[in-house]
């Protein structure tokens, strides 16, 4: 008498067994006496570069073959030279990665000329930072709250247009109805900050943390120097309570724009790999992402280094960026570019 075939659930059982262990092996080898390059997508001395140098001090450790971890410093073009770069020509092993720009899914659908990629094809393995975009004004310009721009003009400084410290503040000036202008060519957030201390300008807006770490004595003191007033992005930031985001501020009509442009928030502190690495390699890699995050050693190398660690999945940022890019029809888009740039294209 002929035996009974075995189970479809006993088959993909006695796979699975098979299959965890050689996969394991398999990334092991990859890694083994090899070395990782992560992408930064602008120059040495900001907070991407601080992040991904950190990264590298200690991802490695949690990688099976425990490989070497570097970074490399390729800007240009607002970011769009690494993201281009590491999306297209990069290697697709799973030893090359960026840290992405937090406009990642915003660049590519008002940018499409320049960014030649596809957000979601990226494979994310984690964010480190939560990274609100968060209006900052002198207080000598008499602005104690976001209401107060409807009626008195600020100059603001940045490095150029498409970037979230311009895009978020633009885009909340037109919707509410603000005064101001911006004043684009800095090079960088340093540049930014200093042309606000000569008094070149007296407003710009970047991540609480570019804020805090570079000009803490600003919002210190009877007298502040500059005050926040205003914050974009998915959920409000843990060191700023009482600044109200610009969501619940805007007519309902708007909250689409607005939800669009605060996808920037949690991208940008992390790593993601181009399309093509194995998906092994990204279950590996992104599980060696979340004991990093939890390594201790890590979170003190962040603390000493003045950076804040609000740790997100892979798993999470890949639904934040399919979900963004799912929820902006043409018609956001449009409108977006038109309260942005004042122009639909």
């Amino acid at each position: 008498m002929r035996a009974r075939p075995k189970s479809l659930l006993a088959i993909s059982l006695a796979v699975g067994l098979i299959s965890a262990p050689t996969f394991a092996q398999s990334v092991e080898k990859l890694y083994k006496n090899r070395t990782i390059t992560i992408a930064i997508p602008y120059g040495p001395g900001g907070t991407y570069d601080k992040y991904g140098s950190t990264f590298a001090n200690h991802l490695g450790k949690h990688i099976p073959g425990k490989p070497n971890v570097i970074v490399q410093h390729r800007p240009g073009a607002g970011g769009a030279k690494a993201m281009n770069y590491t999306y297209n020509v990069a290697a697709k092993d799973g030893t090359f990665g960026i840290v992405p720009l937090d406009a990642a899914v915003v660049n590519q659908l008002i940018r499409p000329d320049k960014m030649k990629y596809q957000a979601n094809k990226f494979q994310w393995l984690g964010s480190s930072n939560q990274t609100n975009s968060v209006l900052v004004v002198r207080t000598d310009t008499g602005i104690k709250s976001i209401n107060d721009m409807k009626r008195i003009e600020a100059i603001g400084a940045n490095s150029g247009k498409f970037n979230s410290g311009y895009m978020n503040p633009k885009l909340a000036m037109g919707l509410l109805g603000l005064k101001g202008r911006f004043v684009t060519g800095y090079k960088g957030s340093s540049r930014s900050i200093l042309a606000i201390e000569q008094g070149e300008a007296q407003m710009s807006s970047f991540n609480w943390l570019t804020w805090d770490s570079k000009v803490p004595h600003w919002f210190t003191g009877k007298k502040p120097f500059a005050r926040a007033i205003l914050q974009n992005g998915t959920e409000k930031d843990p060191a700023l309570p009482n600044v109200p985001m610009l969501a619940d501020l805007v007519k309902e009509q708007d909250k689409p724009l607005v939800a669009f442009i605060a996808s920037m928030g949690p991208i940008g502190r992390g790593i993601t790999m181009p399309p093509g690495v194995p998906k092994h390699v990204i279950k590996a890699l992104r599980k060696a992402y979340d004991s990093m995050n939890a390594d201790p050693v890590f979170k003190a190398e962040l603390k000493k280094r003045r950076l804040r660690l609000i740790a997100s999945s892979g798993e999470k940022i890949q639904s934040i960026v399919n979900n963004a890019l799912k929820a902006s029809s043409p018609e956001v888009i449009k409108r977006v570019r038109e309260v942005i740039f004042g122009s639909a294209s």
